[in-house]
């Protein structure tokens, strides 16, 4: 009897033993997952805000209404919206008139200005801009006919006459290379392009990424006859009120999107330079 009651005992305690082995194993921690990475990862989270966006729709590449369609489209459209897919925002694309559009963003009218905009430091006195997302060169935009070969001899030549859009960079580069008086500044580069194909002026001062655009919507009629010499490549940048929290946001964007190689895809595409 003791020898059964020993070999019982046995037994109980292997099965006890199995068993506590077995619920530790059991309940022994898994090994740990990496996490998935939303749509922001280290970047601000706007919480699904909406911000009003101002564009011209009139400054191809960047903007411009598609004719097949009627909406809106161009670098601005696909850059904001990839920025905002990254902050987590809602981007509301409003229609806006240049002249006075300064003004507006420091009022607070907008919460961001997106139209291909030189960043200058008069500019930076009012508004804040976001860190560079391309640059552009001036060029003389003509006539597929225009029998001028070269810029200089077209600056030289004092028949002919230059238009631009007022307010810009372009105006001020107009200024320097032409007088005064060889200069029609127009509302929108729109207006400017319809009176070089109407030939009420000669050629238009314009960024070569702007021109190229233009050359697109009208194909065959113009021509960039080619770059006016300035110091350096224009930089470009995004516009907000002063003090935005939206210019830390969107430089942490901009910023994420030079690093994966989106930013370049995405300029590649509308033909911008890289800054």
């Amino acid at each position: 009897m003791k020898r059964y009651r020993s070999l019982a005992v046995l037994l109980l305690a292997v099965l006890l033993l199995g068993g506590l082995f077995g619920c530790q194993k059991a309940e022994a921690p898994k090994e740990a997952q990496p996490q998935a990475q939303g749509e922001t990862g280290d970047l601000p989270d706007l919480g699904g805000r909406k911000i009003t966006v101002a564009v011209e729709n009139a400054y191809p590449p960047f903007n411009f209404i598609d004719p097949e369609t009627g909406e809106g489209k161009g670098w601005d459209y696909d850059a904001v919206r990839e920025i905002c897919k990254r902050l987590n925002c809602v981007p509301e694309f409003k229609e806006a008139a240049w002249e006075g559009i300064f003004d507006a963003m420091a009022a607070g009218e907008y919460d961001v200005l997106a139209d291909g905009v030189t960043i200058t430091e008069e500019r930076e006195k009012i508004v804040d801009f976001s860190i560079p997302y391309a640059s552009v060169q001036q060029v003389i935009l003509v006539r597929a006919d225009e029998p001028t070969t070269s810029v200089e001899d077209f600056i030289k030549d004092e028949k002919k006459l230059v238009g631009t859009q007022i307010g810009t960079t372009n105006e001020i580069a107009a200024k320097k290379h032409f007088p005064e008086d060889r200069i029609k500044s127009f509302e929108d580069f729109g207006a400017a392009i319809l009176a070089l194909l109407s030939g009420d002026i000669d050629g238009v001062v314009i960024d070569n990424l702007a021109a190229n655009g233009f050359m697109e919507e009208n194909p065959g009629k113009l021509r960039i006859l080619g770059v006016l010499k300035t110091d350096k490549p224009e930089q470009l940048g995004f516009v907000f009120p002063p003090g935005s929290d939206l210019k830390a946001a969107f430089d942490a964007a901009i910023q994420s999107m030079i690093e994966d190689g989106t930013l370049q895809k995405l300029n590649e595409k509308w033909g911008l330079m890289m800054p």
